[in-house]
């Protein structure tokens, strides 16, 4: 075997001695930076082939530098292409010879050197936070932002935006459905919108909507709804009148809702039919100056005793002694509905005995208003309910609405000031005729189309204690 070292400045001039001397299948052993220039061990093609047939005894080891293999990288920056020299064919097989033999263990020696394989441990699924969590951790932590302000608070205002944002995607996503409700059925589209104008709460006009056929004309269709509320609104009729059924009856109610003056007319009617001595007056409204004055007054005029009690031991003695009266009708202190008395009130009345209550409902309140008051005023004793002010009222659909969806018996129905003269029972096609009444055309009250699909956008929340019947 003959290994020759070339010696130049350049890789380029040293390759192209080692092509014209030893032909273009030279091998390159081995190329390195030497002071001066690039030194490079080269050999033929035949020497290779020579020393792959010999089978020396113990082959001496080459040396590292000499079997080191050239540095492509070098190589690559410093040669271009007509210059390359590459292992040929012939002398690829022959360099695996040259790997050190290695005497293989027996395998029990193998098996007691080999370490012992350790189990893997169990693979743990990471339990990916929620915003809540990160929040919670990030205001332990009081860590800050880059301006110095708590994270916990930037987390806060990142999760309000994107309510914020979730409120508008999902009114936006409501356009659409009303849309492409208004292209399917147009006539269920446009009694649903009229039930909306009128005053109806979303849920009862959406359950209605939906259980209305599909088939069915605008005309028909408003026939359908008119019947679907009558079937669903308790009344009080003739038969079934509290003025002849008799009883101890209390009228409550928030404020200004007008208790003592339908106190007076429930007296009224009750003594056109079985006299003045079947009938007595109980007032607890001690707190407004004159409160009791004006029940006296009508009980003067009448000819009906009226008395007053100031808490539920008194009220027990009193009721004890008119025993004997076909009817007795309390006048009761009017109260916000969000006044802590509303329940004193109402225990002190259950706490007398056989009491039942009959509450005033303002039909010229919002719905939500009315569900707040029927909600605060809600009891296993409550007979009923009296809409008042029903003359003032600019549509019935909230009063009846809430009627419709809490239950309630509508015993009478009040519209003005006259006694007893302004008081009756509840009159079904005047009340729907009244309810489903359409605002004017030039009221500011009236919805256009895409308002419509604003106010129908899908809530989850339904009132406490509202039901559908």
């Amino acid at each position: 075997m003959t290994v020759k070292r070339y010696f130049a400045e350049t890789a380029r001039e040293a390759l192209r001695r080692v092509k014209v001397e030893l032909g273009p299948d030279a091998i390159v052993v081995s190329n390195r930076a030497v002071d001066g220039g690039v030194e490079i061990m080269a050999m033929s093609a035949d020497s290779l082939n020579a020393l792959s047939q010999q089978t020396p005894a113990a082959p001496a080891a080459p040396r590292a530098e000499a079997l080191r293999p050239a540095d492509p990288v070098r190589a690559a920056a410093a040669v271009e292409d007509d210059y390359t020299v590459s292992l040929s064919s012939k002398a690829r097989s022959p360099f695996q010879t040259w790997q050190p033999a290695v005497q293989a263990a027996p395998p029990a020696r193998q098996a007691a050197e080999r370490p012992p394989l350790r189990p893997l441990p169990p693979r743990q699924e990471k339990a990916v936070p929620t915003s809540a969590q990160v929040a919670a951790a990030m205001q332990g932590a009081g860590g800050v932002d880059e301006y110095g302000e708590p994270a916990g608070a930037q987390v806060a205002q990142l999760m309000a935006e994107m309510k914020t944002i979730k409120a508008m995607l999902e009114r936006q996503l409501a356009g659409f459905a009303w849309g492409e409700m208004s292209r399917q059925t147009p006539a269920k589209a446009l009694l649903l919108s009229e039930m909306l104008e009128a005053g109806f709460s979303g849920v009862l006009a959406r359950k209605l909507s939906d259980d209305m056929p599909s088939e069915l004309s605008a005309e028909e269709g408003r026939k359908w709804l008119k019947n679907a509320v009558n079937r669903r609104l308790r009344t009080l009729t003739n038969e079934t009148d509290i003025i002849d059924r008799g009883g101890v009856f209390a009228v409550v109610g928030p404020t200004g809702v007008g208790k003592t003056t339908t106190t007076a007319k429930l007296a009224a009617r009750c003594v056109v039919r079985y006299g003045a001595d079947r009938l007595a007056l109980l007032t607890t409204d001690g707190y407004r100056i004159g409160a009791h004055e004006q029940l006296r007054i009508y009980g003067r005029i009448l000819g009906v005793p009226v008395h007053i009690v100031r808490d539920s031991e008194d009220l027990r003695r009193t009721l004890a002694d008119l025993r004997d009266k076909h009817m007795v009708l309390i006048d009761t202190v009017g109260m916000s509905q969000r006044d802590r008395m509303v329940a004193e009130q109402a225990a002190m009345l259950m706490r007398a005995g056989e009491v039942n209550r009959l509450l005033l409902l303002n039909a010229t309140s919002r719905g939500d208003t009315l569900d707040d008051v029927i909600r605060a005023y809600a009891g296993e004793n409550l007979a009923g309910c009296i809409l008042t002010k029903v003359d003032e009222a600019a549509s019935l659909a909230p009063a009846l609405d809430a009627a419709v969806r809490h239950g309630l018996l509508l015993s009478y129905v009040a519209n003005g000031q006259r006694v007893p003269e302004d008081l009756h029972l509840p009159n079904r096609n005047y009340l729907l005729h009244r309810a489903f009444k359409q605002p004017v055309a030039a009221s500011p009250h009236r919805l256009r189309e895409e308002e419509i699909g604003l106010v129908m956008a899908p809530s989850n929340i339904r009132p406490q204690g509202a039901s559908l019947v």
